[in-house]
C-alpha cells in the first residue's frame, strides 16, 4: 500500500462495549415508548367510540328499503330463524325480512298458539285439536288429538309434549316430529291436583309439570320433572324430583337450556338446575304484582306498577344466575314488552317504541303515524326490521 492510499484511511477508535449496548438500549426503549404511546391513543380512540355509541341515543332511522304488506288486522307476527312469522286462525306465512315467502301453511284454528325452540316451530290450536310441526323449510307433520289441547312444547329436534284434557281429566302425550307416540298417561296429582303448565327440556329427555293443588283455599303448586332417558326408568312414574311452594300458583314453566329451566309464579320466580335430575338453584323474590315477565334463555324480566306519576312503569332483568343486571323506570304505556334476539329490551305500543340496552341504556325511541305491529333485530347494533300497518322497512338508525 502506498503512502496515498495509507492517507484514505484513518484510525477510528476503538467504542466503549458498554455504551454501545446502552446506546442500543436507549433507541430500543425510545421505540417502545412511541409504540405504546401510539397503541394507548389508538384504544383510547375505539374505546371512546365504543363509549360513545354505547351510550348514544337515537331518534331517527334512515329506510333502507320498504315492502307493501297486506296482511289482516288479526295477524301475530314473530321472529323465527332470523325471519318474520305472520300467523292467524286461518294459516301461517313464512317470509324473509324482505317480505318474500319461504312458505304458506293454511289451517283453521279458534286460537292459534306457538311455541319455538331452536329450528323447530310447533302450531296448535289451544282448546282445539290441531298441531302443525314446521321448520324453516315448511311443513314436517301435522296432528290431530282426541281431546282438547292446553299447551304444547317442544324440544330442539321436534319432539313435542301434549297437555290435553281438563281439571278433571288431564292427560300427557310425547311425540316425535313425525307424530309418532313416545309416550303417553294421565296426569294427577295428590288431593285432587291438576297440571297448569308444562315445559319440555331442549333435547327432550326433561319434562317439567306444574301441578296445583286448592284445598280448604290453601294454595300449593307442585313442580315435578319426568326423565325419559335411562335416568328415570329407576324411579317411580319416571319423576326424578319435585318442589312444593305454598301460597303461590306458577303457571308458566320454560326450559332455557338443556339444563336450566325457570318457572314463574305470582310472588318469585324459581330457577332449576341439573342435566337429569334439576334441583332448585335460584329464587327470585318479586317485589310487586308483576304487570308482564318476558325472557330469553340468558334473562328474565319483570314489569312493575310504579307510585310515581310521570314514570308509571319498572322494569327489572335479572341473569339465570338471580342477579339483577337492569332496573328502570319508564312511563311509555305498552301493549307488547320483550327482548329482540340481541338481548335489548323493546317496549312497544300502538304508535311507538322504546328500546333498551339490557344495561339501561335508552338506545331508542320513536312515534310512528302508522300502526306499529313489531321490531325485529337486524344484522348489527343499528339495523333493525319495523313491521307497519302498511309496510315492512329495513331500517338504520341514525
Amino acid at each position: 500500500m502506498t503512502e496515498q492510499d495509507k492517507k484514505k484511511f484513518k484510525t477510528v477508535p476503538a467504542m466503549d462495549m458498554d455504551e454501545y449496548k446502552q446506546k442500543i438500549r436507549e433507541h430500543r426503549l425510545k421505540i417502545l415508548k412511541r409504540t405504546l404511546v401510539t397503541v394507548l391513543i389508538v384504544f383510547v380512540i375505539i374505546a371512546g367510540l365504543f363509549l360513545f355509541l354505547a351510550l348514544r341515543h337515537y331518534e331517527d332511522f334512515d329506510v333502507n328499503s320498504t315492502v307493501e304488506r297486506s296482511d289482516t288486522a288479526a295477524t301475530i307476527f314473530e321472529e323465527f330463524q332470523g325471519n318474520i312469522l305472520k300467523y292467524s286462525n286461518d294459516g301461517a306465512l313464512y317470509t324473509d325480512t324482505y317480505n318474500e315467502r319461504i312458505w304458506n301453511q293454511t289451517y283453521e284454528m279458534a286460537k292459534p298458539t306457538i311455541d319455538i325452540c331452536e329450528d323447530y316451530l310447533v302450531i296448535y290450536d289451544k282448546k282445539g285439536t290441531q298441531i302443525y310441526i314446521m321448520t324453516s323449510q315448511g311443513l314436517v307433520s301435522n296432528i290431530e288429538t282426541t281431546m282438547t289441547i292446553e299447551q304444547v312444547s317442544i324440544a330442539a329436534q321436534g319432539t313435542i309434549a301434549v297437555l290435553m284434557g281438563d281439571r278433571s281429566n288431564s292427560y300427557l302425550v310425547v311425540y316425535d316430529k313425525n307424530g309418532k307416540e313416545l309416550v303417553n298417561g294421565a296426569i294427577y296429582g295428590e288431593d285432587g291436583g291438576y297440571p297448569i303448565a308444562i315445559a319440555l327440556s331442549n333435547d327432550a329427555i326433561k319434562l317439567a309439570v306444574s301441578m296445583l293443588d286448592i284445598n280448604d283455599g290453601n294454595v300449593k303448586t307442585t313442580i315435578a320433572f319426568y326423565n325419559f332417558g335411562s335416568v328415570g326408568e329407576n324411579e317411580i312414574d319416571r319423576i326424578v324430583s319435585a318442589n312444593s311452594f305454598s301460597d303461590m300458583v306458577i303457571p308458566q314453566l320454560d326450559f332455557v337450556s338443556d339444563d336450566r329451566m325457570v318457572a314463574y309464579g305470582d310472588s318469585e320466580i324459581v330457577i332449576f338446575e341439573g342435566t337429569q335430575k334439576p334441583k332448585l338453584a335460584q329464587e327470585i323474590p318479586l317485589t310487586g304484582e308483576a304487570k308482564s315477565i318476558f325472557n330469553n334463555d340468558k334473562y328474565v324480566g319483570v314489569v312493575y306498577s310504579n307510585n310515581d306519576e310521570n314514570l308509571t312503569h319498572h322494569v327489572a332483568v335479572y341473569d339465570m344466575h338471580g342477579f339483577t343486571v337492569m332496573e328502570k323506570d319508564f312511563s311509555q304505556e305498552y301493549t307488547e314488552i320483550g327482548f329482540l334476539s340481541n338481548n335489548e329490551v323493546c317496549i312497544l305500543n300502538n304508535h311507538s317504541c322504546d328500546i333498551y340496552t339490557v344495561r339501561g341504556i335508552y338506545k331508542f325511541h320513536y312515534d310512528f303515524d302508522e300502526e306499529l305491529y313489531k321490531v325485529i333485530s337486524g344484522g348489527t347494533g343499528l339495523n333493525y326490521t319495523i313491521i307497519l300497518e302498511n309496510s315492512t322497512e329495513k331500517v338504520r338508525l341514525k
